[in-house]
């Protein structure tokens, strides 16, 4: 598979949480992602985010989030981070895995990140990395755009809500018919679409590209800069 985002397919809330995660596996191969990097917000709960986490190959945490894996009974492949927000037990417990970056120019997203491409990965899921902290949220959005220009990754944050897909140029997603849709214009001074119920366009605001909404099964973006898509899960 070429890229993760091709594979997205979210699914309607009139299926069961069954049906929700055969379908969303169909189209997601088991090697979609090289990792998955788990921050410290919000601790998954949705099925999605879940399973890419549960089929992935190399599991990274960022810092303390090490700690919330093993809590749950997951193998993190490596902890990485200035490790100021565990506690020294669980430090000397896991010394074989944890990867201590002490740097500040980064943060411990980009210091995981630059973990996995030094290591080959180029499909990278994030999950965890949104909620506690608005501020940290907006960063972690924002640093998709840096990843997938600087660092040429593949990059998809997976939330319990939806997805955010940074792209630039021409962009296909994978939708269903009456999918929300959110467009954040980074750079763009041009962008139209097709199978949008409204036309999209160079927004001067991020509120101005919110809930659009797709016609069918998929979504063709066109833009002459950078941004960054989202798209929701359910109805």
């Amino acid at each position: 598979m070429d890229n993760p985002s091709d594979t997205i397919k979210a699914t309607s809330d009139s299926a069961t949480a069954t049906s929700d995660n055969t379908e969303f596996l169909a189209s997601l191969q088991p090697d979609a992602f090289d990792a998955v990097i788990v921050a410290g917000g919000d601790f998954p709960t949705h099925h999605v985010p879940l399973a890419v986490m549960e089929r992935v190959r190399m599991l990274v945490a960022c810092d303390s989030a090490g700690e919330e894996l093993v809590r749950r009974g997951y193998k993190p492949t490596a902890i990485v981070g200035d490790c100021d927000s565990m506690s020294a037990e669980f430090r000397a417990e896991h010394t074989d895995i944890i990867y201590k970056v002490e740097e500040q120019d980064y943060n411990d997203l980009t210091k995981a990140t630059r973990f996995c491409t030094e290591r080959g990965c180029r499909r990278i899921a994030y999950v965890g990395a949104t909620g506690k902290r608005e501020d940290h949220t907006l960063g972690n959005i924002s640093l998709l755009d840096f990843y997938r220009r600087e660092l040429h990754v593949d990059a998809l944050m997976l939330t319990d809500y939806g997805v955010f897909i940074p792209a630039a140029g021409e962009t296909a997603i994978r939708t269903f018919a009456g999918q929300q849709i959110s467009i954040f214009n980074l750079s763009c001074t041009q962008i139209d679409g097709d199978g949008l119920r409204w036309q999209p366009y160079a927004f001067s605001a991020f509120w101005q590209g919110t809930l659009n909404e797709a016609f069918g099964e998929s979504v063709t973006l066109r833009g002459d800069g950078n941004y960054i898509v989202y798209a929701a899960y359910k109805l």
